[in-house]
């Protein structure tokens, strides 16, 4: 009877824990979502303590404390463009966790009798573990723009990848056989170097618009080294929870993978970057003169930001496409003043999320959400696809590759065969970016060039707020 209680607890935990994951499929349940979640896991941490006990209950105290005050001081500091580089350090913490509860374990059953697949499990923890973290260190670098955010691949790279894999393998085959601590403790910790030199080498060839395939697939690996690292503790919540999080995890990679039109082995393996083509400005009704600091604008003599406002004004219906330059901005409050005004003159507004917009995985969602946007107004890439020829203006405001004509354009660029959002298709398009440079996978953006974009350049928060005054001058009078 107390086995079945106690497996009916665990149930429970992992129910709660599941249904938490079940409520980010909204940007409204998401907040709920992961107080859920947490909830889950603060169950688990107790029910483990009440099951086993602490032997030194004063270090306990202390590590929490610490942890926690840590946890608090990142947490405060952080702002939402910085999300992306705290998931991917979040899932190196997690790894290295991991890898150090496994090297612990493994050490315990030095020399005493443990089943070939908990030491088996332990090891499969320590390697994931430790290539995770330094994996997720090297992807949190790239995405807080401290390290060099394009891919880095060496010759015979994926030669060496297979040597570290072989070589890791055959001294794990070894550990099995060797009793001798010392020795065991030197091997344990080559290993430990091995995967660390993995996880790095594995990380370095992916960047630009793969990142989010990167954060993705670091979760899942994080959640599988839980898992693993469950079975030689011989703790069930940490095997179902850890295993829950590699599920999810993998189910992310294959969604970012499809949203990015990417096979997940070429992801990678790594891709070779082509030659750029820049298409020269297509022909059209307006005629175009070459601004230096404007780009592409209509020759009557309006500046862009008058163009910008008769556009706005004359357009019946608008779509709003953001990016992570309105991250680095702050603009997506006076997104929303901006659509505000519009929606009080009569227009229609709406806003197209790409999938892998921003850094990671619904990042455009989240930062749209803390600005109130409504979610009936956010829609999909493939809805708003559809809807886009027949659009009078759309506003781009901090987003250049997700717009890319390139994309389909060019071939053997790092966004080649990605798909994104038809702006080039709408009646006009208004360019709200820092510059006319590439985006974050270096493929300059044809778009740029063609004579029905409006290029307002320089900071996007500041080019909206002095739209929203003339808008709101225009509307009062």
């Amino acid at each position: 009877m107390p086995d079945l209680i106690t497996f009916l607890i665990d149930i429970v935990i992992l129910i709660i824990l599941i249904f938490g994951i079940r409520l980010f499929r909204t940007p409204q349940g998401a907040r709920y979502g992961n107080l859920t979640a947490a909830l889950s896991i603060i169950l688990a941490v107790a029910v483990t303590l009440q099951r086993n006990g602490l032997a030194q209950p004063k270090f306990f105290v202390l590590a929490v404390i610490i942890g926690s005050l840590f946890g608090w001081w990142i947490a405060i500091r952080t702002d939402m463009i910085q999300i992306p580089a705290m998931v991917a350090f979040q899932h190196g913490a997690g790894g290295v966790a991991v890898s150090l509860v496994s090297f612990i374990e493994l050490m315990r059953t030095v020399g005493s009798p443990v089943s070939p697949i908990g030491e088996l499990s332990g090891i499969i923890g320590l390697v994931l573990g430790a290539a995770t973290f330094a994996g997720s260190m090297l992807a949190a670098g790239k995405l807080s723009n401290r390290l060099r955010p394009a891919p880095s691949i060496f010759r015979y790279h994926n030669l060496y990848l297979t040597v570290l894999l072989v070589i890791i393998i055959l001294l794990a085959a070894l550990t099995f056989r060797i009793d001798k601590l010392s020795l065991t403790i030197g091997l344990l910790w080559f290993i430990v170097l091995l995967s660390l030199m993995l996880g790095l080498l594995f990380a370095m060839r992916i960047g630009g618009a793969d990142m989010p395939v990167l954060i993705s697939f670091l979760n899942a690996t994080a959640g599988l080294a839980a898992a693993f690292c469950g079975i030689i503790i011989q703790n069930r919540l940490l095997i179902a929870c850890g295993a829950t999080v590699a599920a999810s995890g993998s189910i992310l990679t294959h969604v970012m993978c499809k949203a990015m039109n990417r096979r997940l082995v070429n992801v990678f393996i790594g891709i070779k970057k082509g030659d750029k083509i820049i298409s020269e400005p297509s022909e059209g009704t307006l005629s175009t003169v070459k601004d230096k600091s404007s780009g592409y604008i209509p020759v009557n003599n309006k500046s862009p930001s008058e163009s910008a406002l008769e556009a706005l004004i004359s357009s019946r219906n608008m779509v709003i496409i953001p990016g992570y330059g309105m991250a680095l901005a702050h603009a997506q409050f006076k997104v929303v003043e901006l659509m505000v005004l519009l929606e009080k003159m009569g227009k229609i507004v709406k806003f197209a999320i790409h999938p892998v917009a921003g850094r990671m995985p619904g990042h455009m969602n989240v930062l749209l959400a803390e600005a109130d946007v409504p979610y009936d107004k956010l829609f999909e890439m493939d809805d708003i696809n559809l809807e886009l020829p027949e659009t009078d203006l759309v506003l781009i405001i901090g987003a250049c590759d997700v717009v890319n004509p390139a994309a389909t354009e060019t071939e053997g660029t790092p966004i080649s065969g990605m798909p994104i959002l038809n702006a080039h298709l709408a009646k006009q398009v208004i360019v709200c970016n820092l510059d006319e440079k590439p985006g974050y996978s270096g493929v300059e953006n044809t778009l740029y060039k063609d004579p029905k974009v409006i290029m307002l350049l320089g900071d996007a928060s500041k080019t909206l707020q002095d739209l929203n005054s003339e808008l709101f001058s225009k509307h009062k009078t």
